[in-house]
């Protein structure tokens, strides 16, 4: 599951176990994007402080870990190229990449469509506020629906608000508040 984690929350980490749990994963990578080629903004965390708040959110989940292949390749992070790296690290492993509803839709935009998918099965997980549309047309695109509880909830709305000084109780792990208070993140 890839994302620019800016900062991680329960929505991430929420999504991340339902899936897991509905498809019997062994584990699910959390890869953090050096820089998301389809990302409006600019990250607003250094790359050394959201894998920081990935490794604190995830240290006592058993089913979740950390993958750094992005942040070490450095540059834009394009989910072929990972997938490739993960796949070549990992053969014997089954990959599935998990995406929000928004970014089904969104597939053809993304780095060499085709290859992709011939390297992955998609895990599509609901979103708030995104209608279930059906997937786009890429031959060979394989697409396992997953449904559960939605977590209404953005790092967008997160970086709000902290801006404006409000609680994060809720959204985020407390040992990442702590973390983003420790080091001033989002101020």
């Amino acid at each position: 599951m890839g994302g620019s984690f800016d900062p991680v929350h329960l929505g991430h980490l929420g999504v991340a176990r339902a899936v897991a749990q509905a498809l019997g994963l062994d584990r699910v990578l959390l890869v953090p994007a050096a820089q998301a080629p389809l990302r409006s903004e600019p990250v607003c965390a250094s790359a050394a402080h959201r894998l920081a708040m990935l490794e604190i959110a995830t240290a006592d989940v058993r089913e979740l870990a950390v993958s750094e292949v992005e942040l070490q390749r450095g540059g834009v992070s394009y989910s072929v190229d990972t997938l490739r790296s993960l796949r070549t690290d990992r053969p014997g492993d089954e990959w599935v990449w998990i995406v929000g509803e928004d970014q089904l839709a969104r597939l053809p935009q993304w780095a060499e469509p085709e290859a992709l998918v011939q390297l992955t099965e998609f895990a599509v997980y609901g979103r708030p506020g995104c209608e279930r549309a059906p997937p786009p047309v890429i031959p060979g695109l394989r697409v396992c629906r997953v449904e559960g509880p939605e977590w209404p909830i953005s790092s967008t709305a997160i970086r709000a608000r902290l801006r404006r000084g409000e609680s994060l109780g809720g959204l985020v792990p407390d040992k990442v508040i702590e973390y983003i208070r420790e080091n001033s993140l989002y101020a």
